[in-house]
């Protein structure tokens, strides 16, 4: 399948689900999940990465730990993009709090898809959301770098 082919289906499974409600380290469409379960739900079910195992975490754990878990999990499923390059299907993430621990799947930036809390799965504006106004990001892709892109 083509990155291209691969990249809608990342985004049309992503849509299947909005108004799933916010739950902590839940994955199940139209029950409950989280924004890290999230990604790790539509890149399984897109057949961009394999089922793995989450360890537990605390509701509020980037507010009490400084290491980056989480960017240690995108990394170990994609690689880091240049700010300004993102494409549908990648991966923005935010640090809130000590560290990096809010991400969201680019529908074509700045737009986006993420369960936030008290929200549960929604398409969002990244630039205009205050929430993200000014926070330090990151961007990550799970393809490969295309023949002749640096690395």
């Amino acid at each position: 399948m083509s990155e291209e082919l691969e990249r809608q289906l990342v985004i049309k499974e992503a849509l299947t689900w909005l108004s799933t409600p916010f739950h902590h380290e839940a994955m199940i469409k139209g029950a409950g999940v989280d924004c890290g379960m999230f990604l790790a739900a539509v890149y399984r079910v897109a057949g961009l990465i394999p089922e793995f195992t989450v360890a537990h975490y605390a509701f509020q754990w980037h507010l009490h730990r400084s290491q980056e878990t989480y960017l240690e999990y995108l990394g170990q499923f994609g690689r880091e993009i240049p700010e300004g390059e993102p494409g549908p299907g990648d991966v923005v993430i935010w640090k809130m709090g000590r560290c990096f621990s809010h991400a969201a799947i680019i529908i074509g930036w700045p737009e986006i898809i993420h369960a936030a809390v008290g929200l549960g799965v929604v398409t969002d504006h990244a630039e205009d959301n205050l929430r993200f106004r000014g926070r330090e990001r990151k961007f990550f892709s799970p393809w490969p770098l295309n023949a002749g892109e640096k690395g």
